[in-house]
């Protein structure tokens, strides 16, 4: 499956629980909608991403990818800690360059 680098380190840093790295991958104003909540920002990603991981001990596995430089759309099979794993999970995200400037996840 050809993804975006970035999207294959976002995988990687989720599958490491390296929050670090995960959130370096966002631009500094970006902004992260996961259940019905709203992270806006790199640090308060980090936050979020450490939070998730810890409580779910979420492992993501790609599915399938389609999409450009500017918008893509990820199916990810993520399993976990959490009632139901694992589930299919769509990453509707928008890039900045090498960057990702919003993430929805449904």
């Amino acid at each position: 499956m050809d993804v975006p680098q970035v999207i294959k380190e976002l995988v990687n840093a989720q599958n490491n629980a390296d929050s670090t790295a995960y959130a370096n991958l966002f631009t500094e104003t970006a902004q992260v909608s996961d259940e019905a909540r709203t992270h806006k920002g790199k640090a308060v990603i980090k936050a979020w991403v450490e939070k998730t991981t810890a409580e779910y001990k979420t492992i993501m596995k790609p599915l399938s990818f389609e999409g450009s430089n500017q918008k893509g759309v990820l199916k990810t099979e993520v399993s976990g800690t959490f009632p139901g794993s694992p589930l299919v999970f769509t990453y509707n995200f928008e890039f900045d360059g090498e960057k990702i400037k919003s993430l929805e996840i449904s």
